[in-house]
């Protein structure tokens, strides 16, 4: 088959996680692609070297500025008719003359719309709502998204399969060195992510408070590293100590920073599918997560999962960890078994097999 994939969000300017999925996936299906002829449609030229040599790709590179989706992309759709169109992330064109698979990453946007400006959280539930419906096949980043496209949009479970992405292991550089360039201490607790309430950072520091009051005498720092977002409310650490802020980490520090910690400390509300749970098993850092959304699925038995409502679980988990040096241990083995399973070779033999079915 002649396949054509959106490969326009690969050249973002900043690579966040979705630009990170198209990338990787997009390298993988060209790994183990023996089939099919592929086209890479871009908005702006890629560097040359951004994914592996192939005979059977070529790369149609086509500028416009604004509704690049609906405008240009879908007008070379027209123009060179291919069997099927791949897009990563969400938004199909409105118009396009072929079947479809398209990949949806999550719908926080309908768990949590509070979280989102009102236009971007339109635009959002438009074309997801519509790419689910025209859409031959959709993947599905987890069983909890799977769930929430039935539920939200009605879509036929026969037409969503579960990919669930790749996590590479991160490099973990030299631990103390990284403590000196961020000034952190030798023992915390870490979450990573966007500081904003649907990652429950009011909860997760309530918690830290609390196991503080009940151990005064361990010196254990609670790091919340990441960007503050959207609705971060200061006083969330309102006479609360301990708490470090150590901003945007350098991905080539993301390693050490996890095997640093004792333990990451991840019961958000909500999760498509979290990324930092894997890549803290990759480390050797056991996981503290949420009983809801994909977690459970992710986690499996190589984590303490608690209700994210519940501050005594999490900072009962945060003791746990501390004082269970065994049981500290035995996760940390489970973690790298766990972390093993998700892999980008096994989401491009999916993608491949959902186009051969589609």
């Amino acid at each position: 088959m002649r396949i054509a994939i959106d490969a326009s969000r690969t050249t973002a300017p900043r690579i966040t996680g979705t630009e990170n999925y198209a990338i990787e996936l997009i390298r993988a299906i060209i790994r183990h692609n023996t089939t099919h002829e592929i086209t890479l449609y871009f908005r702006d030229a890629p560097p040359p070297d951004l994914f592996p040599p192939s005979e059977r790709v070529s790369v149609k590179i086509i500028p416009f500025r604004r509704v690049w989706t609906h405008v240009r992309f879908a007008a070379a759709l027209w123009r060179d008719r291919p069997d099927i169109v791949f897009v990563p992330a969400h938004t199909l064109p409105f118009f396009f003359p072929c079947k479809a698979v398209v990949t949806v990453h999550d719908l926080g946007y309908k768990i949590f719309p509070q979280a989102h400006p009102i236009r971007s959280r339109w635009y959002l539930d438009l074309t997801t709502r519509y790419s689910a419906w025209r859409a031959a096949v959709v993947l599905a980043d987890s069983r909890a998204t799977a769930d929430d496209l039935t539920r939200f949009y009605g879509t036929s479970r026969d037409k969503i399969q579960v990919v669930y992405p790749g996590v590479d292991a991160p490099i973990i550089g030299d631990i103390p060195v990284m403590r000196r360039k961020y000034a952190l201490p030798e023992r915390y607790f870490l979450f990573i992510g966007t500081l904003q309430p649907r990652k429950n950072i009011a909860r997760i520091i309530k918690a830290y408070a609390r196991w503080q009051e009940k151990n005064p005498s361990e010196e254990v720092k609670l790091v919340l590293a990441g960007a503050k977002g959207w609705l971060y409310d200061e006083a969330w650490t309102a006479g609360v100590s301990g708490v470090m802020f150590p901003g945007y980490i350098d991905d080539a520090d993301k390693g050490a920073l996890m095997a640093g910690a004792r333990a990451l400390v991840f019961p958000t509300l909500y999760e498509g599918f979290g990324f930092p749970v894997i890549e803290a098993m990759h480390c050797g850092t056991p996981v503290i997560a949420s009983i809801t959304s994909s977690l459970p699925e992710l986690v499996g038995e190589a984590g303490l999962l608690v209700d994210p409502l519940d501050v005594d679980a999490i900072a009962t988990a945060m003791d746990t960890l501390v004082k269970d040096n065994e049981y500290h241990a035995a996760l940390r083995e489970k973690g790298y078994v766990q972390a093993t399973k998700f892999t980008w070779n096994a989401a491009a033999e999916s993608v491949l097999n959902a186009f051969d079915g589609a």
